[in-house]
């Protein structure tokens, strides 16, 4: 017989979020993690909180996981998620305004307040932007950005009140489904013993399904982060992001912002990849974002870091059934951090034989095999969902 009901590989956002939804509803709950909550790409992700996507269901997740986040405190029974409301805008080119449009539309009817900004209002209420090459705007007052940590940490701790098992600095190092269960071998030797299995683990997810015989094409990419002191420069409180330069900025504190990238970067080995932000790969950063926003000159130059994105094809994520009694969330590509709280509800519903959001299908692992990849984003930009 299964010692739990469900093991859990991984426990960064995702699998905090999985174990917290099936332990509410009575699950016995097992989380694996090769080294502690949050200890991968989880805790080192900026953490931007926008309802912002092409993508219905994205957009809907991100609703419903916002006001987790806002009620945070209550939901976990203490856990605090940090999380800041600073509004954000998205920079788009001339060409993006009829996507843009009908995108706007659904955001509001689905209660994510978004306003559509011209050319003209873009130059009024946010002049500090270089105009060249920009002809539209979204402006999303509600959205704002978490604590990577603290969410994990805070969900992990309720899930755990109410009873769920955190083995951390355990690797597992083999998947053998059985007659009516699935066995986990771990490089201790211990062995863990469940009726489902939920493979959580984003980067590492490829090398978790070769033990089952699957494979998938998914890819860890190396992003960069650069942080810079606001210095000289006047501080911008929101979030923004420019589809033409593939950048974002998100102020962090009250004394510094970080800057990320929009677009595909390098495949890297999640074993083996420097963490560090190279000299080079700081003025790249600093190149783009002086463009477009003149004023940054001022910035004083910190420090930064480069972090793990499992990226799939169509940059959108992969969730549902691999195998007998194992599901996964993988190819989360960077922007799945705003809607774990939320899709967490969904995959206990795979895991505990409910039904099955409808809206999950799309994102089937079968895809790829089917050649039915998903469209999303805004050119190079896929990762606006």
């Amino acid at each position: 017989m299964a010692g739990y009901d469900v093991a859990i590989i991984g426990a960064g956002v995702h699998g905090a979020s999985a174990a917290l939804h099936l332990a509410e509803r009575g699950a016995e709950v097992a989380v694996l993690e090769r080294g502690g909550p949050a200890s991968g790409p989880t805790g080192q992700s900026s953490a931007v909180v926008r309802g912002y996507y092409v993508n219905e269901f994205l957009a809907g997740l991100t609703r419903e996981s916002a006001d987790l986040f806002r009620g945070f405190a209550d939901w976990t029974h203490g856990g605090d998620a940090g999380f800041v409301t600073t509004g954000a805008l998205f920079l788009h080119a001339p060409g993006d305004g009829e996507r843009m449009r009908a995108t706007v539309r659904r955001l509001n009817a689905l209660g994510t307040r978004t306003e559509l900004l011209a050319a003209d209002q873009i130059a009024a209420d946010f002049p500090a932007f270089d105009p060249a090459g920009i002809g539209w705007a979204a402006w999303e007052p509600g959205a704002g950005y978490a604590d990577p940590v603290g969410t994990t940490v805070g969900m992990l701790a309720r899930a755990r009140a109410l009873g769920a098992r955190l083995l951390q600095d355990t690797l597992v190092t083999g998947i053998e489904p059985l007659a009516d269960s699935v066995r986990l071998r771990t490089a201790s030797g211990e062995q863990v013993t469940a009726g489902r299995v939920h493979l959580a683990a984003g980067p590492w997810t490829s090398a978790l399904l070769r033990m089952l015989g699957v494979t998938l094409p998914l890819r860890a990419e190396r992003h960069i982060i650069a942080t810079y002191g606001w210095g000289e420069a006047e501080h911008v409180p929101y979030i923004w992001a420019s589809m033409p330069d593939g950048v974002y900025v998100k102020p962090e504190l009250r004394d510094q912002f970080l800057v990320g990238t929009l677009w595909e970067e390098p495949e890297a080995d999640p074993d083996d990849y420097s963490g560090e932000l190279w000299p080079d790969e700081h003025l790249r950063i600093a190149d783009a974002l002086v463009r477009r926003m003149p004023g940054l000159a001022g910035a004083a130059a910190y420090s930064g870091y480069a972090a793990l994105y499992d990226v799939a094809p169509d940059w959108q994520p992969v969730v549902g059934a691999v195998a007998d009694r194992v599901t996964m969330v993988a190819g989360t590509a960077g922007h799945g951090f705003k809607w774990a709280p939320a899709l967490g509800a969904r995959i206990a519903d795979l895991l505990t034989g409910g039904p099955a959001d409808p809206g999950l299908a799309p994102f089937r692992p079968g895809r790829f095999g089917e050649g039915d990849l998903l469209t999303g984003g805004y050119g190079d930009a896929k990762i606006m969902g």
